[in-house]
């Protein structure tokens, strides 16, 4: 009966990864089809990604992504990491579980309602919509993110780590950047690519906080797909998805180099 219920879990699996990845092969083998349509494949062809790369405003309009979800990432690590730290040591119950509560709204709140309300806090504020709001949006939502991914290695960091650090002399900010950041940097690199990613796939926030002269890729694909079927569309999505894969696998390496280095000290 076990084997039985091996079997169907592992058929669900599979099914339900074939019915995940199976929109995404298709949109990427189409990017290759001499053809204007996908509805029928002609042959082969690179001329997709040719026209991509001769699009100077979409090489322009990739920069700016790539400009905003690092700066953007970047940020909302610093930000959360100090307040995951903070949250953490907080000793009061009340103001700690409101802090927590009020960080994963954050989280589960539609898009449409987080973008709207920073178009309405960008007009009466005056801030001119366009790289600056972006920016600033972007920030925002990605914070809750790093938040819940450090506080888990905050409560999983042994607390005689830092009496023993304290009782050899360490200061505040020694204990911060000698004992804490690296017993935590597992979250804070899972925080900071998880920002990033968010930034690069956000559609829905920055949709309502971009302005005229400037674009993200994923409004400016939306514009494009409105228009019409172009395979140079495909193609451009299917960078993009390697791209993401290359953040996913950065990712898996580096965390498994951070627990190799965690198993050497533990050993030791």
């Amino acid at each position: 009966m076990s084997k039985n219920k091996w079997k169907l879990s592992r058929f669900y699996l599979i099914a339900v990864f074939i019915i995940l990845y199976a929109p995404i092969f298709y949109l990427m083998v189409y990017s290759f089809n001499s053809g204007g349509t996908m509805h029928s494949f002609e042959g082969f062809t690179g001329e997709h990604y040719a026209e991509v790369f001769q699009d100077t405003r979409l090489l322009i309009i990739v920069l700016n992504t790539f400009v905003i979800a690092l700066l953007s990432a970047s940020v909302s690590t610093i930000i959360g990491v100090l307040g995951a730290i903070a949250i953490f040591y907080m000793r009061r119950y009340r103001p700690k579980q409101t802090l927590l509560t009020l960080n994963n709204v954050l989280i589960v709140s539609p898009d449409v309602i987080i973008g709207a309300s920073f178009l309405i806090l960008f007009t009466i504020v005056g801030i001119q919509l366009g790289f600056v709001s972006v920016l600033l949006s972007h920030i925002a939502f990605s914070v809750p993110i790093v938040v819940i991914m450090v506080l888990p290695k905050l409560e999983e960091m042994s607390p005689s780590l830092i009496d023993a650090a304290r009782d050899l002399g360490a200061g505040t900010l020694q204990v911060l950047t000698k004992v804490v950041l690296p017993s935590i940097s597992p979250g804070i690199f899972a925080g900071f690519f998880m920002a990033l990613t968010y930034s690069m796939d956000d559609f829905a926030v920055t949709f309502f906080v971009t302005g005229n002269g400037f674009s993200t890729l994923s409004v400016e694909i939306y514009s494009r797909a409105r228009q019409g079927v172009s395979l140079s569309i495909n193609a451009l999505s299917t960078l993009i998805f390697l791209f993401t894969i290359l953040l996913v696998i950065g990712y898996y390496f580096i965390n498994k180099r951070n627990n190799r280095l965690e198993g050497k000290g533990a050993g030791a």
